[in-house]
C-alpha cells in the first residue's frame, strides 16, 4: 500500500451531525412546534398523565379585554406558564384555566367613544336609556373580539392552558353566580346602602373604590381663608371685638369651600387667640394652633403678632363662626383627624367631599351637602354665581370670591400627591352619594381576614405587611357603580314603603333569569316579569317595585372568581394554590378575592401569593408612549422569537420592577444562543447512539464521565430547590454556568477527542456519549418551563428509547440520581481544574510569545512538590486531554526552570510550554513522535494509525 501523505480522514473521524440548527430561527419555527403541540393534544396529555395524583392549581387573575397584550401581561403569564409546567412535571395534576374580565370601565367608554363617533349621543350627556341596551350589546362585542385576540396572542407565547374553554365574567353562569354571591353577602348582613362620601371620577361619571384609585403628583391652588366669629355663647372672645375675630383653615381643594359646614379642631390641641397688625397696619384677632402659629405668621407675613389667650380644642367646641362666602354657620366640632403637620389646626370641614368630613359631621348632626352633580360641576345649592361650573374652574372662581369678600388671606401652588381614576388618569374628587357597600367590620369580617392574612405564604415576603397594612386601613367596599356595561345590582324597591328588597326568592329569580338571557336581561325587563307571580313587599305588601339602576364595581366580579371558577370547575378546587399578580393587586384582586372568600367561605382563596413588579425601561423609567420607551412583546416576538421573551422573564429578579430594552435584549439574544449551541453541541454527538443499547452503567463510565455526572447532580438539586422557591432567575443563572463553566469552557473541550477520535463503539466514546445523554435530556427538561419551543425541539431531536415521551412536556422532572454524587471525585477534579487554569495561562503566555500557534501541539512540563505529583498520578483521564494538549511531563519543583510560569490558582506549582517533539497527526492534529513510523498510514500517529487500519479492515473507511 502506499505512504498516506496528503490523504483525507474525515471518514475515518466520528464528526459531529445534527439537524438541530445552529441558527434558531424562532419566529418562523415557533409557530410550527405550537401546531404540533395542538395536533398532539400535548396540554390535554400533560393532565391525562397525571390524573388523579395530587392537584396544583395556579388561578389566574383575569386581564381585562380591551386590547392587545402589552408587556407586563406577557411578564406575568409567562411566570404563570414556568410555575404550571414545572409543578406538571413533578408530577402534579396542574390545570390552567385562563380567564378574562369583561365588564367595566375601559371597555365601556371605548364603545361610548365610538357611539360619540357616530352622533349618536354628545359627551357630557347622560346616555338615553333606549341607547343602553346597544351599549351593552356593542360592549359586549367588544369585549368578545379582544379576548380572542388576547387568547391567541397568550398562546403564541408558548403558554400552555384550557384556551379552548376559558372563563369569562360575561359568560351567562359567571354573571348569574355574580348575583348569587351578592345575595350571600346580602343576606349574611355585610351589604348595605347609605349616604357616604366616595371618590367620584367625573369623567367616566362613577363612584370609586379604593382599589381603583392611583396616586400622582398634582399642582393645586394652596389657600388660607379667614371664617369671621359669629356666635361665642361662651364668651371665649369677650373683651375681643367680635367683628375682628377670625379662625383661620386651610385648604388645597377651594371648591369645596361652598360645601362648608364646620370647622374641625383637636380637642387635645392647644390654640392661640392672636392679635395680628395686617399688612395694612389694622389689628385683627386670629384663631390658629399654638405650636402652628409662628410658622402661619411668617407665611402669612404677620407684620407682629402676640397671644392673647389660650385655650385647649375641647373649649372651643360649640364656637360658630360665619361661611365666608353664604354666611351660614360654620360650627367648631372636634375630630381626631385633625394634625399638626401642616396648616393651621383649623380644618374646613366639607361633609359632602370628604369621608372624614362626613363621619363627623353625621356623627355632630350637621346637614350634609355635595353642592356638585355626577359631572363635577356645582348645582345650584352653590349658588347662582357657582352653578354649572365644573370644579376645576371653580377653584379659580371661588378664591377670587374670598378674595372679593376679604376673606382670602394667601393663595399659592402646591405639588403634592392626589388620587387619580386609574381608568382615565384624571384626578378624582370626594362627592356624597347614596351607594351601595360591603362592610368591612360586619361580623369581625376585618379580624378573619387578617388572621387569613397570617395563614398565607407571600412571596416575597414583603407581600405580607404591604396586604397587613392594606387590610387593616380599607374603608367599607364601595360596590355601586353608575355605568351600563357590568352586573347590574339585584335590588328591588318597594314603590310604597320605598324599602329595599332582596331575599333568597329574589336572588333565585334574577340569577334564573340571567342564567338563560344573561345579565342585560335584568336592564330590559321590568320588575314583574323577574319576579315570581305574586310576589309582595315583606314589609307592607305592596306588588309594583322598582329596580336598582346601578351594576356592580367590576372587582366583584374579579373577586368572586375563586367561588364561580375554583368551585365550580370539576378539574380545579378551592382554594388555590398560588394567586400571582403584579405588586398593585394587593389593593386590587388579591384584596377583592380575600374579602368575598373569607365572608362566604371563612377562608382565603390562595395558600401562596407571588407578586412581580412593573415592567420599566433600561433607565428605570416607567414606559409611555410619550417618552417612546414603550416595547410591545410583539416586537420581541417578530424579531427574537417568544422563547427570548421568555428567557427574558425568567433571567428577571421579578419581584422587583424588570428593565427591558436593546442591550438587555442583545444579553439575552447571548444567552439563548448559548443555551441551544450547548444543546446543539450534544445533539450532534448522539447522531449514533442508542441509549437501548449504548448507554454505559453508571460503574463503567470513565472517571470524566462520573465527574461531570456529578456535577449535572448539583445542577439539578439548585434548580430544582430555586424552582421551588419560585426564583427562576436563580434557576437561569445555575444553568448558564453551568453550560459556559462546566461544558463549554471544560467538558464539551476536553470530550471532542475521544467523540471524534476515537473508534465510533469504543467504551471512551460510548461512556461520554451516555453522560451526554444525560446531559442533554436533563436540560431539555428544565429548560422547558423556560424556552418550552426550544426544549421541545431538541427534544425532538433526542435519539429516541423505549418510553420515550413523544413531547417534553409528558416528560418528568430531571432527576438528580443519588449513584451520581461523588464528593471525593469532585473535590479531586476542582483541585485539577485550578491547576489546569494555571496551564492555560501558560499557554496564552506561549502563544503570545510565539512559542505555539496552537496548544494542541504544545507540550506542558509541570514542576511541583512530591505530594502534587503524586496527586496528578491519580486521574485516569491522561492529562494531555485534560489540558487538550499533546504531551504532558511531570518533574519535581527543584527542577524548574527560570522562565517556568508560576501558578497562581495552583500555589508551589510551574508551568512550563514548549512545542510538543515529533511531528502533527494529520487525524488528530496532536504532535507525537510516533508519526510517521507505521509505513502504511506514515502521517499518523499510533494511535489513528491503528483506529484506521481497524475501519479499513471492517471496511467502514
Amino acid at each position: 500500500m502506499l505512504a498516506s501523505k496528503g490523504r483525507s480522514y474525515e471518514l475515518t473521524l466520528n464528526l459531529p451531525r445534527t439537524s438541530f440548527q445552529m441558527k434558531a430561527n424562532l419566529p418562523h419555527r415557533e409557530p410550527l412546534i405550537q401546531s404540533f403541540w395542538r395536533e398532539r393534544q400535548i396540554y390535554r396529555k400533560m393532565l391525562e398523565r397525571n390524573k388523579g395524583n395530587e392537584l396544583f392549581i395556579l388561578h389566574d387573575g383575569p386581564p381585562y379585554s380591551n386590547g392587545d397584550i402589552h408587556i407586563g401581561h406577557a411578564l406575568n403569564k409567562v411566570l404563570k406558564d414556568v410555575i404550571v409546567k414545572y409543578k406538571s412535571m413533578r408530577g402534579y395534576c396542574a390545570p390552567f384555566t385562563p380567564g378574562w374580565d369583561n365588564h367595566g370601565m375601559p371597555i365601556e367608554k371605548a364603545v361610548e367613544e365610538q357611539m360619540i363617533k357616530e352622533g349618536k349621543w354628545v359627551r357630557g350627556k347622560t346616555i338615553p336609556q333606549d341607547l343602553k341596551a346597544e351599549l351593552r350589546r356593542r360592549c359586549r362585542d367588544y369585549a368578545m373580539h379582544f379576548t380572542r385576540v388576547q387568547n391567541e396572542q397568550f398562546q403564541r407565547l408558548g403558554v400552555f392552558g384550557d384556551f379552548d374553554n376559558p372563563y369569562l365574567t360575561m359568560d351567562y353562569e359567571f354573571e348569574a353566580r355574580i348575583v348569587e354571591i351578592f345575595g350571600e353577602l346580602y343576606l349574611s348582613g355585610y351589604i348595605y346602602r347609605n349616604l357616604k362620601t366616595v371618590h367620584w371620577c367625573k369623567h367616566c361619571v362613577t363612584a370609586l373604590a379604593e382599589a381603583e384609585l392611583e396616586y400622582h403628583e398634582k399642582e393645586s391652588p394652596s389657600i388660607y381663608v379667614r371664617f369671621k366669629l359669629l356666635e361665642d355663647s361662651k364668651g371665649l372672645f369677650d373683651g375681643l371685638p367680635k367683628e375682628k375675630c377670625y379662625a383661620v383653615i386651610w385648604t388645597t381643594t377651594p371648591w369645596t369651600i361652598p360645601g362648608n359646614m364646620a370647622i374641625a379642631i383637636n380637642g387635645e390641641f392647644v390654640y392661640s387667640v392672636a392679635e395680628v397688625k395686617d399688612a395694612d397696619g389694622g389689628i385683627v384677632y386670629y384663631l390658629i394652633a399654638d405650636v402652628l402659629l409662628p410658622v402661619v405668621a411668617e407665611v402669612l407675613n404677620f407684620q407682629s403678632f402676640k397671644v392673647t389667650k389660650r385655650l385647649y380644642g375641647d373649649e372651643l367646641k360649640g364656637v360658630t363662626f360665619a361661611h365666608p362666602l353664604y354666611g351660614r354657620p360654620s360650627p367648631i366640632i372636634l375630630g381626631e383627624h385633625v394634625t399638626l403637620e401642616q396648616g393651621t389646626g383649623l380644618v374646613h370641614t366639607a361633609p359632602g367631599h370628604g369621608p372624614e368630613d362626613f363621619e363627623i359631621c353625621r356623627r355632630e348632626g350637621i346637614e350634609i351637602i355635595s353642592p356638585v352633580d355626577e359631572l363635577g360641576r356645582f348645582t345650584d345649592e352653590a349658588g347662582e354665581r357657582l352653578a354649572g361650573i365644573d370644579v376645576e374652574e371653580g377653584n379659580e372662581l371661588v378664591t377670587g370670591w374670598l378674595s372679593e369678600v376679604g376673606a382670602l388671606l394667601k393663595s399659592e401652588v402646591v405639588v403634592h400627591s392626589y388620587p387619580h381614576c386609574w381608568r382615565c388618569r384624571k384626578p378624582v374628587i370626594f362627592r356624597a352619594t347614596v351607594q351601595w357597600f360591603m362592610s368591612v367590620d360586619h361580623n369581625e369580617h376585618r379580624k378573619k381576614c387578617l388572621e387569613e392574612i397570617e395563614r398565607v405564604n407571600w412571596v416575597p415576603p414583603e407581600g405580607y405587611r404591604r396586604m397587613r397594612s392594606t387590610v387593616e386601613a380599607r374603608p367599607d367596599w364601595c360596590l355601586s357603580r353608575q355605568r351600563a356595561w357590568g352586573v347590574g345590582i339585584p335590588i328591588f324597591y318597594c314603590c310604597r314603603c320605598k324599602r329595599d328588597i332582596l331575599t333568597q326568592e329574589t336572588v333565585k329569580a334574577v340569577a334564573e333569569l340571567i342564567r338563560k338571557e344573561g345579565s342585560d336581561a335584568w336592564f330590559v325587563k321590568p320588575s314583574s316579569e323577574i319576579l315570581p307571580d305574586g310576589f309582595k313587599c315583606p314589609t307592607c305588601g305592596c306588588d309594583e317595585f322598582e329596580k336598582e339602576t346601578d351594576i356592580l364595581d367590576v372587582w366583584f366580579d374579579s373577586g368572586s372568581t375563586n367561588r364561580v371558577v375554583l368551585e365550580g370547575r370539576s378539574e380545579l378546587r378551592f382554594p388555590a394554590d398560588v394567586y400571582l399578580e403584579g405588586s398593585d393587586q394587593h389593593r386590587g384582586w388579591f384584596n377583592s378575592s380575600l374579602m368575598i372568600s373569607v365572608a362566604t367561605k371563612g377562608v382565603a382563596p390562595y395558600r401562596t401569593v407571588i407578586t412581580h413588579g412593573f415592567v420599566v425601561d433600561e433607565q428605570g423609567r416607567a414606559m409611555h408612549k410619550s417618552l417612546g420607551n414603550v416595547i410591545s412583546p410583539f416586537e420581541v416576538i417578530d424579531k427574537h422569537g417568544a422563547d427570548v421573551l421568555r428567557l427574558w422573564v425568567c433571567s428577571s429578579s421579578y419581584f422587583e420592577d424588570v428593565r427591558l430594552g436593546g442591550d438587555i435584549l442583545a444579553r439575552l439574544v447571548d444567552a439563548y444562543r448559548r443555551f441551544r449551541n450547548t444543546l446543539r453541541f450534544a445533539l450532534s454527538n448522539l447522531y449514533d447512539f442508542n441509549p437501548n443499547e449504548h448507554t454505559v452503567p453508571y460503574d463503567k463510565l470513565t472517571e470524566l464521565d462520573r465527574y461531570i455526572l456529578h456535577r449535572l447532580h448539583k445542577l439539578i438539586t439548585d434548580v430544582t430547590k430555586h424552582f421551588e422557591a419560585f426564583e427562576f432567575y436563580r434557576a437561569f443563572q445555575a444553568m448558564q454556568n453551568f453550560c459556559a463553566s462546566e461544558l463549554s469552557a471544560f467538558y464539551f473541550d476536553v470530550i471532542k477527542d475521544r467523540l471524534y477520535v476515537m473508534p465510533q463503539d469504543s467504551h471512551q466514546r460510548r461512556s461520554t456519549q451516555t453522560a451526554l445523554f444525560e446531559i442533554v435530556s436533563s436540560l431539555c427538561r428544565m429548560l422547558f418551563p423556560m424556552i418550552s419551543h426550544t426544549a421541545e425541539e431538541a427534544w425532538q431531536h433526542l435519539p429516541s428509547w423505549e418510553g420515550k415521551e413523544e413531547s417534553v412536556a409528558l416528560a418528568s422532572w430531571a432527576t438528580a440520581r443519588e449513584q451520581w454524587l461523588d464528593e471525593q471525585l469532585s473535590n479531586r477534579y476542582e483541585q485539577l481544574l485550578r491547576l489546569r487554569d494555571d496551564v492555560h495561562r501558560a499557554l496564552e503566555i506561549a502563544k503570545r510569545e510565539g512559542v505555539v500557534v496552537n496548544p494542541l501541539e504544545a507540550r506542558v512540563d509541570i514542576y511541583a512538590s512530591d505530594e502534587v505529583l503524586k496527586f496528578l498520578k491519580l486521574f485516569e483521564t491522561p492529562l494531555t486531554e485534560l489540558f487538550i494538549v499533546s504531551q504532558v511531563g511531570l518533574y519535581e519543583l527543584s527542577l524548574a526552570p527560570e522562565d517556568a510560569v508560576v501558578g497562581e490558582e495552583f500555589p508551589g506549582v510551574r508551568v512550563k510550554i514548549t512545542m510538543a517533539s515529533g511531528d502533527k497527526c494529520a487525524r488528530c492534529w496532536q504532535r507525537q513522535e510516533s508519526v510517521g513510523k507505521d509505513k502504511t498510514y506514515d502521517d499518523l500517529c499510533e494511535r489513528c494509525a491503528s483506529i484506521v487500519a481497524q475501519l479499513e479492515a471492517s471496511g467502514i473507511a
